[in-house]
């Protein structure tokens, strides 16, 4: 074993003094010359191709350097993208506005990849720079980069389609590590301190599709056309339309407009850009708002009917001369307002048109960008020009209405975490007996489940109470609107028959029936719960 130890060190000395009198003897250039050679000599014989990606370029930061960190990450923290690692370790990190924890690629370590049946593999390469002189950015202490190795016969089929996805990949998952925002245009078109005229805050809604109380039929055909809009880049492109979809939300107040959107964001993990028209001027500021919103967005307008005057023309259109002037939608007199008009709500200096309005949702301006969807909310559709809904600029109507018996399903689990299991038949049909005849909104039910979300049992009976009180109002109103409308028939066959003898008569009789009619269904009502 001495003789060993001894052996050993006189190679290191060999080595040694043979390593200086190299450097002595043979010039740097040459040594530099001969190093490259032999580079040269070992690629030929080589069967790979070796890329390097380093972090910064020149002075720059290099973006791709970044993509590649985001998605190895993606890769190292996944047990089923059939990735596999030469090491157990891995280095943890959670980016600014991020909530989410994200591994990445320990220094100097190699993870393999596939890509299209092709195996590549990856490594980290951690190196100390050396001592920089003076510079006007100072750099890192450490250099880093990633060196790709590709098989030769490989290399011309994938290296540019894999360095694409990996691309498309880091922003896919920065947008989802990072907290969605809410925008909002400010203030009569001014600017914030870096000259944009949004302001926005983080979105941290919590609704989702899972949580959302509409029938699940309808729920899932809304999810599928979201995810087809989403994927759709190639159809798009191919069939020469705008990245861009257009969604009408209507109904009655507390039905879940704001909840729907709120579930299409976070199905997506889009931006939301919430525009309130009274606050913009001109159909110009329109345009520039657009061209401010970016990509993979929803730019939402909620109760449109009540924000500038966007009303039917075809009913608008008989009630005078005065809005004859709006027969055409390209002409820009829609929505103008007019002096000393009691109607108008848009203000004195709110000039937004209908014309302008169309084009920023289905005009050239609206192909500013891609992957936008337009969401609008009203609660009178037929309050709204038919320019505005027809297709290419409101794709899909979304009727949001009163609860049915499946919505009341999922909100049951939502408030009580009741399965359909947990309730008895009986309170089961009964539920299902007056639920549509209610009307009950799905908020007005919720507030009934959350006030008594500690009892079950009493919830239930609670909400079955309310809904029989107002199937039973709800009822009455409709008769009586129906004893006004037969009255009001039978107030105009009196004034028609009027100047025939025993005309008015016959009609006085009618009404009275009527009346007797309506005071017996009232009083078979009042019997009823």
């Amino acid at each position: 074993m001495k003789e060993l130890w001894t052996t050993m060190a006189s190679l290191m000395g060999v080595l040694a003094f043979s390593q200086t009198l190299l450097h002595t003897v043979v010039p740097p250039e040459l040594r530099f010359a001969f190093l490259k050679l032999f580079q040269r000599l070992f690629n030929c014989f080589s069967s790979y191709c070796y890329y390097e990606i380093t972090e910064i370029d020149g002075v720059n930061t290099n973006e791709l350097y970044n993509a590649v960190q985001l998605y190895l990450s993606s890769s190292a923290s996944s047990s089923t993208t059939g990735t596999t690692s030469s090491s157990n370790r891995l280095s943890l990190t959670r980016g600014l506005n991020s909530s989410a924890i994200t591994f990445g690629l320990a220094n100097n370590d190699r993870l393999s990849d596939v890509f299209n049946g092709v195996s590549v593999l990856w490594e980290h390469n951690v190196t100390p720079r050396q001592s920089q002189t003076f510079s006007w950015r100072p750099l890192p202490e450490e250099k880093r980069g990633f060196t790709l190795r590709i098989n030769k016969r490989d290399q011309p089929g994938i290296l540019e389609q894999y360095l694409e996805f990996i691309t498309d990949k880091a922003s896919e998952i920065r947008r989802k590590n990072q907290d969605r925002l809410l925008y909002t245009n400010s203030r009569g078109g001014s600017l914030d301190s870096r000259g944009h005229p949004w302001e926005s805050v983080p979105f941290k809604h919590p609704s989702t599709f899972d949580t959302l109380a509409m029938d699940p039929i309808k729920k899932r055909e809304i999810m599928c056309d979201l995810r087809d809009f989403a994927d759709g880049q190639a159809f798009y492109k191919r069939t020469g339309r705008a990245w861009k979809r257009g969604y009408l939300l209507y109904g009655p107040p507390g039905t879940g407009k704001s909840s729907m959107i709120a579930a299409m964001a976070n199905f997506l993990g889009y931006d939301i850009y919430d525009l309130e028209l009274t606050e913009v001027n001109t159909n110009s500021e329109l345009r520039k708002l657009l061209m401010k919103t970016s990509s993979k967005s929803i730019i939402v307008i909620e109760d449109i009917d009540c924000s500038i005057n966007l009303t039917n023309r075809k009913k608008s259109n008989g009630t005078g001369a005065r809005n004859d002037s709006v027969s055409d939608t390209r002409s820009g007199s829609p929505g103008i307002p007019i002096p000393g008009d009691p109607d108008n709500n848009n203000g004195g200096n709110n000039s937004i048109t209908l014309s302008g309005l169309l084009n920023f949702t289905d005009g050239l301006w609206s192909c500013c960008g891609s992957e936008r969807i337009f969401v609008f909310t009203t609660n009178h559709i037929d309050k709204l020009d038919p320019a505005l809904l027809r297709s290419g600029r409101m794709d899909m109507h979304i009727h949001m209405s009163y609860c049915s018996f499946p919505s009341l399903k999922i909100l049951l689990k939502t408030y009580l975490g009741c399965e359909p299991g947990d309730i008895s038949p009986d309170v089961s049909s009964d539920l299902a007996a007056v639920i549509d005849e209610a009307e009950m909104t799905p908020a007005d039910i919720s507030e009934v489940l959350i006030k008594n979300r500690r009892d079950n049992d009493k919830a239930l009976r609670e909400l079955l109470e309310v809904l029989r009180k107002k199937k039973t109002v709800n009822r009455r109103l409709r008769r009586r609107r129906l004893v006004a409308e037969v009255e009001d028939e039978a107030e105009e066959k009196r004034a028609l028959d009027s100047p025939k003898e025993g005309g008015g008569g016959a009609a006085n009789g009618g009404g009275d029936d009527v009346e007797v009619n309506y005071k017996k269904s009232e009083e078979e009502d009042n019997g009823i719960d």
